[in-house]
């Protein structure tokens, strides 16, 4: 009897040190979780928008702090789009009609500032609504701006008249009063529906 208690006690004494790491295993899955769940968390449309300095065809210098108190829309093309860029300003246009007196500013800027200068980006916007905010810059302004919002563009081959397209991305972004990112307009709905939509924000 003596001797299984002893081997008894030898046994426990063995198991000792795996119940122990066991333990320690447990607290660190439990503290991991109580940090997972405490943390903020991760926003995807953070990462959406941001810092910019731009030119307007009064030779005005404007950072993207110059727009915020007001939600407003973001939009990058070019002067020269044979249709994409146009349609989607009109739709745009239609949208921000529907609520005349609302404080909110359409800003289009140039993927292409080789050819659209302030002065041309501003003659181009004056045709969809006085809201409307055409913004060009250097080529590192632009890069910056295009990077800040996920925008792919790129030059297309010259052609034989010299000219050449710009392939781009075509996303209208709405942001917030404080210049966040909300979410991209769905512009295939009536236009009533995507003017009550900015309201929201107003």
């Amino acid at each position: 009897m003596s001797a299984d208690k002893a081997g008894d006690g030898t046994s426990k004494r063995r198991r000792s040190p795996r119940t122990i790491a066991v333990a320690v295993a447990v607290l660190a899955l439990v503290a991991v979780g109580v940090y997972l769940a405490a943390r903020p968390a991760h926003n995807p449309t953070a990462l959406i928008g941001g810092p910019f300095t731009l030119q307007t065809a009064a030779g005005k210098t404007v950072t993207d702090a110059d727009f915020r108190g007001h939600p407003f829309l973001v939009y990058f093309g070019y002067t020269h789009c044979p249709d994409v860029c146009p349609t989607t300003l009109a739709d745009v246009a239609d949208a921000v009609r529907k609520i005349p007196d609302a404080p909110v500013r359409v800003l289009f800027i140039t993927v292409d500032p080789e050819r659209d200068s302030p002065a041309a980006m501003a003659d181009y916007v004056s045709s969809f609504d006085s809201r409307f905010v055409g913004l060009s810059g250097s080529p590192e302004q632009i890069a910056a701006a295009e990077k800040a919002y996920r925008v792919y563009a790129r030059k297309g081959p010259s052609q034989s008249d010299g000219g050449y397209s710009m392939d781009h991305s075509s996303v209208v972004y709405l942001m917030d009063k404080n210049g966040l990112f909300v979410e991209s307009l769905d512009l295939q709905r009536p236009a009533d529906d995507t003017a009550k939509e900015i309201s929201t924000y107003l």
